[in-house]
């Protein structure tokens, strides 16, 4: 298990990058921290690995205090967002470069370079010179080096932020089966909300060098721990938000008075809220509609076609200066609305979850996040 604990870096007296940050990795999970640029999550992987000293706090690993201990004996492996790679080396020479360092016997390493080749799927590969490769084949070879000297701990620093949107889509399913494959325990850092759900086991969001939250990604994505995660995690229907004195369901906004189908928890009315309304949570009003559900009137302000959805930017009748959007199923026979229609929508009750702190207060913060 590897174990932070109180660990606090400054770069300057009044530049604080992490503070008394606390985190537990059990062996074999793949732990993702996710945050905006300049939240600290690079720091803190780089005092894991030996790169940087930590001002206060500790890390240990199989109950271990790494203090003092040089980075080349922690036996860990780092994957760097550019991957390091030497242009001067065919692929097979730089996956055997870690081991040739170690002291491996030259059977060894040809069998390990083979091995880590085949795992990553660059089978037949390994004369082939670094320029001769794509983006993607490019990280694979940085990946099988990384893995080739059986690190006890694998860091990837934003491992995909070099490769286009679609190469990334394709990779971060084989980067979880390879890393699912050799049990390794696995921490990552990136920016990407859907490259952190789809990778991880469990997503660690950083803000100002604080942890604001620690769980599973489902969990993550279904309960956001506050207003700033929901919105870095893209949520942008955020309304602020006032339960009721006597009922913790209610809630109100400037939309309009709602009854969530939850009590919030530890609700008070004297604490700040935002009301999150999902993407997914509104279809259009039909006769079907029960008179007490909730509903939102407005003028449809953009859409576009995605294919089994139709997205579509709302302003509300009731807060023209707001804009909510909201993802429409492209099922069924009835017409799509159109750019400067006035359409009812309806909400599902399940799709709206009340969340601590005001959005007006991080707005600025999430926009600025890439």
């Amino acid at each position: 298990m590897l174990e932070i604990a109180g660990i606090s870096k400054r770069f300057a007296p009044d530049k604080v990058v992490l503070d008394r940050v606390s985190l537990a990795v059990p062996d074999g999970e793949i732990a993702c921290l996710l945050g905006p640029s300049g939240c600290g999550k690079t720091t803190l992987l780089r005092i894991v690995a030996g790169l940087e000293t930590a001002d206060a706090g500790t890390v240990q690993f199989d109950g271990v205090d790494l203090s003092g201990v040089p980075v080349h004996l922690r036996r860990f492996g780092l994957m760097f967002q550019d991957y390091a790679l030497f242009p001067h080396m065919t692929v097979a020479r730089n996956v055997a470069f870690g081991l040739r360092m170690a002291g491996w016997s030259p059977a060894q390493v040809q069998t390990q370079v083979d091995a880590m080749l085949e795992l990553v799927n660059l089978r037949g590969y390994g004369r082939r010179t670094v320029d001769a490769l794509s983006g993607g084949e490019q990280q694979r070879v940085a990946l099988a080096r990384t893995l080739a000297p059986s690190p006890r701990l694998v860091m990837l620093d934003e491992p995909l932020a070099n490769l286009d949107r679609l190469l990334r889509e394709e990779l971060v399913d084989e980067l979880r089966t390879i890393l699912r494959r050799i049990g390794v325990t696995t921490i990552f850092v990136t920016h990407d909300q859907e490259e952190a759900f789809a990778l991880s086991d469990r997503v660690v969001v950083l803000r100002a060098g604080r942890i604001e939250q620690d769980g599973a990604p489902q969990d993550v994505y279904r309960q956001p721990a506050n207003a700033f995660v929901a919105g870095f995690l893209g949520f942008h229907n955020l309304l602020p938000a006032v339960l009721a004195a006597d009922d913790s369901r209610q809630v109100s906004t400037p939309l309009g008075d709602w009854l969530l189908p939850h009590a919030a928890q530890d609700g008070s009315p004297d604490r700040a809220y935002s009301l999150l309304i999902r993407p997914d949570a509104a279809r259009l009003l039909d006769d079907s509609t029960p008179p007490d559900a909730p509903r939102i009137a407005g003028r449809v302000s953009a859409a576009t076609f995605r294919g089994s959805v139709y997205r579509m930017a709302l302003t509300p009748a009731a807060d023209p200066a707001r804009s909510l959007s909201f993802d429409l199923s492209t099922s069924g026979d009835r017409p799509l609305p159109a750019i400067g229609e006035e359409v009812v929508l309806v909400l599902d009750e399940t799709g709206m979850v009340l969340v601590a702190g005001d959005v007006r207060n991080v707005m600025s913060e999430t926009m600025s996040a890439p």
